[in-house]
This record gives structure tokens, sequence and C-alpha cells, in this order.
């Protein structure tokens, strides 16, 4: 959750900065432009007001005069102004003719933005401010001021600024900028992974715990923890709800157990009793011998609950076992029962480690090898392989027998279900039931799938390494 939820928080976090950092940015570019455009504004007033006293010819014309010291003052202040800034400018009569310029090779063009400013500037009127020049563009900057004597245009300013100094300080501020927000965004990913950590982890302790509980481990709680108010209410409920569970549990469990064990007695009673009635009646008498197989079949019913009520409730004794030392032991045991049905057990359990309680898997294997060699038709195999699969260790258990449908599959190892193809077959159908509730304490699984090309195929699967209930628990969980 915390993968999805971090990035989430980031690319909003991003999103405002960005939001908030491109209008700055826009900001500084324009802000810097126009103390540029200001100034070239302050530049050709000035020189504008010396234009203004420059002594026309008699006549009128655009004729130069080099007498005249106004005029020389002019170009010499245009001369400087080009020299230490690099901005061309010069003063230009109504028809085009430079009063003063410099360069003295610049003239105004017949077009372009140049030529629109002049043109503006004779209504008797600066100039437009020029579009914006940004970082990337080599733009120049052109600013025009009409120059006025006796309410007329008598000549107009021009300044044409190169925009290299000002694009250098607008790409400075952008950098600025950016090394602000990539802090701003390294100090939101660091909040973002503080609250990401406070809120989530009360709900990282309750997901293990509630694997834990899943898996069998039902005195496994959430210990108290951080996190918002409503999570710690959250845990404090999943805390009571799961010892209401645990309770019931324990109580069903003791019910059956209890109920398992206080009839084991008078039905041994009354088929002892069933066993005196038959002296006293005919020896093929039927109705005795189907009494005395549904009392034999009760009893073995009761032992089964019995034993199921035994593997739920009984803590797992964890250790590293020989799987197939185990595996190879059951086979060994099984053969005689197995031979004596016609059928062939055989084994294939090379040494291989795993974490499992050997006496519950022994027990597991007993049911599903049972449960094999009972369904098996005389001249049949049972076959038992040992192996290891990455972090898994499995026993699989094969059969030649008449095997399951892909509905009776779904529902194999349900508590007293048996396929309708087996109901002459002796048996209370918990024994399936008993091997997975043996294993479930281990962290251990049965499955049950088709062989080819008949049969069916049991695998019990153990892990190769400690389960969680092996060691030291995970932080945030405690056992009551």
């Amino acid at each position: 959750m915390r993968t999805r939820l971090l990035p989430l928080l980031i690319v909003l976090m991003a999103a405002v900065l960005l939001a908030l950092g491109v209008p700055l940015g826009i900001s500084v570019a324009r802000a810097g432009q126009q103390r540029v455009v200001v100034d070239r504004i302050d530049d050709t007033a000035r020189f504008a007001a010396l234009a203004q006293f420059v002594t026309e010819d008699a006549s009128g014309g655009s004729r130069r005069t080099t007498t005249d010291e106004r005029r020389e003052t002019l170009r010499a202040e245009l001369a400087s102004y080009h020299e230490v800034y690099g901005i061309r400018a010069g003063v230009y009569y109504r028809n085009q003719v430079p009063m003063a310029n410099a360069p003295t090779t610049w003239f105004l063009p017949p077009d372009g933005e140049v030529r629109d400013a002049f043109d503006e500037a004779l209504l008797s009127r600066r100039s437009h401010d020029p579009e914006q020049v940004w970082p990337w563009q080599d733009g120049r900057l052109v600013v025009a001021s009409p120059v006025i004597r006796d309410g007329d245009v008598v000549a107009v300013v021009v300044t044409e600024s190169p925009t290299d100094a000002m694009r250098s300080r607008t790409l400075h501020g952008w950098l600025v900028i950016g090394a602000g927000e990539f802090a701003a965004v390294l100090l939101a990913v660091g909040a973002a992974l503080r609250l990401t950590g406070w809120v989530l982890r009360p709900v990282r302790v309750l997901d293990a715990t509630t694997h834990d509980i899943a898996t069998g481990r039902l005195k496994s709680r959430v210990a108290p923890s951080g996190g918002p108010p409503e999570l710690r209410r959250l845990a404090r409920s999943f805390n009571e709800m799961a010892d209401h569970v645990q309770d019931v549990l324990e109580q069903q469990r003791a019910f059956v157990a209890d109920a398992s064990h206080q009839l084991r007695n008078p039905l041994s009673a009354l088929l002892l009793r069933i066993d005196l009635l038959a002296l006293e009646l005919p020896e093929d008498n039927e109705e005795i011998a189907s009494v005395r197989a549904e009392g034999k079949r009760l009893a073995r019913v009761l032992e089964d609950l019995l034993d199921l009520a035994l593997a739920e409730h009984t803590e797992a004794d964890l250790r590293t076992t020989d799987i197939g030392a185990l595996a190879a032991e059951r086979v060994a045991a099984w053969a005689p029962a197995a031979a004596a049905q016609g059928v062939r057990l055989t084994g294939d359990c090379p040494p291989t480690t795993g974490w499992a309680d050997p006496v519950a898997l022994s027990s597991a294997l007993d049911a599903v090898i049972d449960n094999a060699v009972k369904f098996t038709p005389p001249d049949g195999e049972v076959r038992v392989e040992v192996a290891a699969t990455g972090d898994a260790a499995t026993v699989r258990v094969s059969d030649d027998g008449p095997g399951l449908t892909d509905a009776e599959l779904a529902r194999v190892g349900d508590r007293f279900w048996r396929s309708g193809h087996h109901q002459n077959v002796k048996g209370s159908g918990l024994g399936l039931s008993i091997c997975r509730a043996l294993l479930a304490a281990g962290d251990g699984t049965v499955g049950f799938g088709h062989r080819d090309p008949r049969g069916l195929e049991v695998t019990v699967t153990v892990p190769r390494t400690g389960v969680r209930g092996s060691g030291p628990l995970p932080y945030g969980l405690t056992e009551r």
C-alpha cells in the first residue's frame, strides 16, 4: 500500500510546486525584461533631451551641420553609449535621415521591429513594450521615443539592445527557483515517507495479524502502536473481535471433543450389548449384522471427530525435519496393508529437509496414503514422491483409482464429504479434513489434482524454512 500511496502524494506535491513555480518563473522573466525596458526608456529620454536642442539647417532639410556643437555632443554620447553597453542607438529625422547614430553604419531598415517602433514614435507616443524574450530566444529589445520641439515631433530616438545578459539573469533566476523546488520536493518526499509510515504502520501490523489468524494462529493480536486515532480504534476493535472468535472456536472444539469423548463409552457399551445379543440369534441374522456395522461406523466417526478436534487445537511442534526419511518410513509402515489389498506401494523419497511437526506430518501422510490405498483397485499402484521446489518441500501421493471430477475436486477435503461413487467404501469423510488441519498449524497445505491417465494426485507441501510461528513475532504483534 505504501508503494501506491507514496507516489500519489509525491505527484500531488510536485503538481502543486509546478503550479507555483511556472508562474513564478514567468514573473521573474517578465520583471527582468521590464527593468531593461525601463532603463532603455530612461536612456532614450536623455538622448531625446539632447537632440531637442540640436540646430537644424536654415532650409529645414536633413543635411548634416558639422559645426553644431550640440550635434557633436549628441554623437559623442551615442558613440560612448554604444561602446560601453553594446547598444545600437540613433536619432533620426522624420525623413529617416540620421541626426546622429552609433555605430555610424546603423540606419533605419525598410521594415521590421525597428521600423515599426520608429513609425509609432512619429505619432508622438513611445513605442509599445517589446514582446517577451525567453532564455532560449536570441531576440533584441527595441525602444523608440519621440523628440518633440514646439509640440511637434521633429525626430525619433531608437535603441536596439542585445538580450544576452538579460537572458542569462533570467536563466539564473530559473535555476534558483528550480533548486528551491527540488529542495522542496526532497522535503516533501521526506514528509510523505514519515506521513505514510505513520498512517500505514497500524495497517501493516493489522495485515500481519490477520494473516496469522487466517493461517491458524488464533492467539495473535495487534499490539498498541501509533497512527491515526481511527486506526488505533480499529486495532482495538479487531482485538476484541479476535478474542470473541477465538472463544467461539474454542467452545466449538471443546464441544466436539467432549461430545466425541462422552459418546465413546455409551457406544462401546451398546456395541457390547449388540455382540451379546448376537450370540442368542442365528449367525446369519442380517439385522444384527447391519446394526453392528452401523455401530462400528459410528465409532469410527467419533474417533475421527476427536482426532479432528485435537488436530485443530494442538499447537504444532515445528522443527527442521527430513521429509524424505519421514515419507519413506510411512511408505514402509503402509506397505503390508497395501499388499494385503493387492496394491503396490512404492516410494521415491530422497533426503529433503523441511520445516514441520514430524508427528503432525506423519499423521497427515497416513491419512493421504490410507485414502489412496483404499480407492486403488487390486494390481494398481500408489506412488509416493518427495521433492524440493524452491522454498517448499512437497510429498506427492498418486494412485490408480477412479479419480474425481472437476466439481468433486473443488469439494474434496470438506468435512464429512464423500464422492457419490464411494459411498460403499468404509470411512467417515474426515480423513483429509484432519490432514488439512494438521498441516495448517505449520503453514503446510494439501492440494488435489487429476493424475494422467486416471487416478487422484494429492500434494502435501511444507515450507523449507521457519514459518512465522517458529521464531520471534514481527514488530507490533503479540501472542496471548
